[in-house]
C-alpha cells in the first residue's frame, strides 16, 4: 500500500498479480479481492497486465470513482511507465503515434491500424546499454498493450514480452558470456515476466481538488536486470 484516505487506495502493485478476477479462473489471486476482502466496496479506476508492476489507483466510493475515472477518460491524469526494450533508439525522446485495435488473427493481440482507436505514447530514453534501452514513457491514451505495441511498432519490443517480442526469460547469459556455473546447472533468468513497471501517477483528489502525485521504485526483479545490465552490457564510445 502507497497511500488511503476516505476516498482512494493507491497500490504498489507487485508483479504477476491480477487487477482484477479473471472470469476463467477465479481463484487466481488479484489486487481487487485483496481490497474487497479488506474495505468491503471497492472500485476499480484503472488496470494493470498481470506481468505489469506499479501504481495502481482504487476508489472506496462511487462519488470517488466517478471523478477519478473521468480524470483517466479526459486524460488529465498523468501516468508515466519504465520500460526495458530491445535495442538503442536514434531518437533520445518522441512521440509514437497508431491505431490500435484487436489482431483479427490473434485473439487477445493488439495491432496498429488505420480502423483502431487513436492513440499516443510520449517517450523519453532514460539510460542506454549496447542492446538495450531503458525508457520512460507517458501514455496520452490509455489502450489495451499501448506501450507493448507502440514501442514493438517502432522496432524496439519490450525486452521480455512473449506476446509480441516472443521473449519470456532475461538470462545473464545473454549479456555475459562467460558464467561461473557448471555445465551440468540450469541457468535461471534473472527476470520472467514483461519489462515494464508503472512508476508514477499524478491526479486530481476528488474531495480536495488538491494534486496528488505518487511515485513507486523498481522491484527487485527489475532492478536485478538494470544492475547487470550497467555491468556487462555498457555501451563503448
Amino acid at each position: 500500500m502507497i497511500y488511503e484516505d476516505e476516498e482512494l487506495v493507491i497500490v504498489n502493485k507487485p508483479p504477476n498479480f491480477l487487477t482484477v478476477p479473471d472470469r476463467f479462473a477465479h481463484k487466481l489471486p488479484s489486487i481487487y479481492k485483496f481490497l474487497q476482502k479488506k474495505y468491503g466496496e471497492i472500485y476499480i479506476v484503472h488496470r494493470l497486465d498481470k506481468e505489469t508492476s506499479g501504481i495502481l489507483c482504487f476508489a472506496k466510493t462511487k462519488e470517488a470513482h466517478k471523478h477519478l475515472s473521468q480524470q483517466f477518460e479526459k486524460r488529465t491524469s498523468v501516468k508515466i511507465y519504465l520500460a526495458l526494450t530491445d535495442g538503442t533508439f536514434h531518437k533520445k525522446e518522441g512521440i509514437i503515434e497508431g491505431n490500435l485495435a484487436e489482431d483479427p488473427n490473434v485473439p487477445g493481440k493488439m495491432k496498429v491500424q488505420k480502423k483502431g482507436k487513436a492513440s499516443r505514447t510520449d517517450y523519453k530514453v532514460i539510460e542506454e546499454f549496447k542492446n538495450y534501452t531503458l525508457v520512460e514513457a507517458n501514455i496520452k491514451t490509455g489502450r489495451q498493450h499501448q506501450i507493448r505495441v507502440h514501442f514493438d511498432h517502432i522496432g524496439h519490443a519490450l525486452a521480455i514480452d512473449p506476446l509480441y517480442n516472443k521473449k519470456q526469460f532475461f538470462y545473464l547469459s545473454q549479456i555475459k558470456r562467460k558464467l561461473n556455473q557448471s555445465k551440468y546447472e540450469e541457468e535461471r533468468p534473472l527476470m520472467s515476466r514483461t519489462t515494464l513497471h508503472a512508476k508514477y501517477l499524478k491526479l486530481i483528489h476528488p474531495t480536495t481538488g488538491k494534486e496528488i502525485e505518487f511515485r513507486a521504485d523498481l522491484p527487485k526483479d527489475f532492478r536485478a536486470v538494470v544492475a547487470q545490465l550497467r555491468k556487462h552490457n555498457v555501451v563503448s564510445y
